[in-house]
């Protein structure tokens, strides 16, 4: 009987595998009850995501409505370029008044790609508007509190998590957030970190499709998987007290637009707030990536390179990287992308991972990568958190930031946690 993957490949799996227990070895080790270890919670969980994971990965018509999705980007991105094309030109997609001879030089992030997310952005509002997209989270969120145990405001604001931002998530429980427990706090800001918004998938899907076609079915897959991770890892690093009542969510908040062109106004106005923070951000972090490289440069080589950022980074997440399965030959070049996606954000890491050299890294490294980077938690979002939050509950304030920065490591261990379990069950 011929197997589905080589003999080599069981060692890779054992490491994902030793890889998930040591996650959650070491959300133990920063976490503020020790003995209140949730064991059984701990194994549910992660056999939870290899359920879902295989489910929608593997079963054929989960499977095809997820590669179907390729075609829903491009349909976005033939739209928007509609948009960019009329407003910026040749910038933004157009033809060019001139012979082009290098077809490649004419793509344009900021005009041709970066719009994605105004117009997604937009759509998402109107989705939740006609109550489309409100379905799915509740849905989520019922599946959440029942399965995993959670109080009905906790499960709501993670399942919006999957779909929405890590500020406007919250918004969905905002009567609930001065009466959560801070465990409860806690779950809602990894939550955050752990997820990315829907209106950046496509956009994350667009940059790496020339590598993926499908990757925004993987991209989905990984923001779903990792609400469950998110939720094991905050209430491992910060346990609920003992007798402590889970908040419920009669009737959370709504976004309350008053009509389908309000939301869509709203949502365009939104999505260009994002847009415009995208674009300083990638400026500015690039900027700074290179000044530090510059700075480095002045220092003796190591191991016979030049020291750079990358390489520095790389040494601090490889350990990490091949806990989630990546083999070591690889892991420094996965660290380093690791590295770069929690000191700046996930889009410059996915951007540079676009434009790594073919070869480096195989398929299901590749993979393990898009699912340990596809989360919020880098140091820029720190500031987002703490603002947003101390807005939506300025009587939760301190405890925001106290939580904040415990919750990057959380959020970050529930992501390499996705990345493990995709490493675990990826046949190709």
């Amino acid at each position: 009987m011929e197997l589905p993957f080589e003999i080599s490949e069981i060692g890779l799996r054992g490491q994902s595998a030793i890889g998930l227990v040591a996650f959650v070895f070491i959300a133990w080790l920063f976490s503020s009850g020790k003995m209140r270890f949730p064991f059984f919670a701990a194994v549910w969980t992660i056999g939870a995501q290899i359920v879902i994971a295989a489910v929608l990965l593997y079963l054929p018509p989960a499977r095809e409505a997820l590669e179907s999705l390729r075609t829903v980007v491009l349909a976005l991105q033939e739209a928007t370029q509609a948009g960019t094309s009329f407003v910026f030109g040749y910038l933004g997609g157009g033809d060019a008044p001139f012979e082009v001879t290098n077809e490649s030089a004419m793509f344009n992030f900021a005009f041709g790609a970066l719009p994605l997310v105004i117009f997604f952005s937009g759509l998402s509002a109107l989705l939740w508007h006609w109550k489309i997209l409100k379905i799915v989270v509740r849905g989520f969120a019922f599946l959440l509190e029942r399965v995993f145990r959670v109080g009905g405001a906790v499960a709501l604001s993670s399942a919006a998590n999957a779909f929405l931002g890590q500020t406007e998530a919250p918004l969905m429980i905002r009567p609930f957030l001065e009466r959560v427990s801070r465990s409860e706090l806690f779950v809602i800001i990894t939550g955050g970190f752990a997820t990315v918004a829907g209106s950046v998938m496509a956009v994350y899907a667009i940059i790496l499709k020339e590598i993926d076609p499908s990757i925004l079915g993987h991209i989905i897959v990984a923001s779903i998987i990792s609400v469950p991770a998110a939720i094991l890892m905050a209430q491992i690093m910060i346990p609920a007290e003992r007798g402590e009542t889970p908040t419920p969510s009669d009737a959370a908040d709504d976004f309350a637009y008053a009509s389908s062109m309000d939301a869509f106004v709203k949502g365009v106005t939104d999505g260009l707030a994002l847009f415009l923070n995208i674009i300083a951000a990638l400026i500015a972090f690039t900027a700074l990536a290179a000044l530090v490289n510059i700075m480095l440069s002045a220092a003796p080589d190591v191991a016979g390179e030049p020291l750079t950022l990358e390489r520095i980074l790389g040494a601090v997440f490889a350990p990490l990287m091949w806990l989630a399965g990546v083999p070591w030959e690889e892991a420094f070049d996965a660290g380093s992308y690791m590295g770069i996606k929690t000191a700046v954000n996930e889009l410059f890491a996915y951007v540079q991972l676009a434009n790594a050299e073919a070869g480096t890294f195989s398929e299901r490294s590749f993979l393990i990568l898009v699912y340990s980077m596809c989360g919020f938690a880098n140091f820029a979002s720190l500031g987002i958190v703490i603002g947003g939050l101390t807005v939506l509950a300025p009587g939760r304030r301190q405890d925001v930031i106290s939580l904040a920065p415990r919750a990057l490591i959380s959020g970050t261990l529930a992501t390499l946690m996705t990345g493990a379990v995709i490493g675990l069950i990826w046949f190709g």
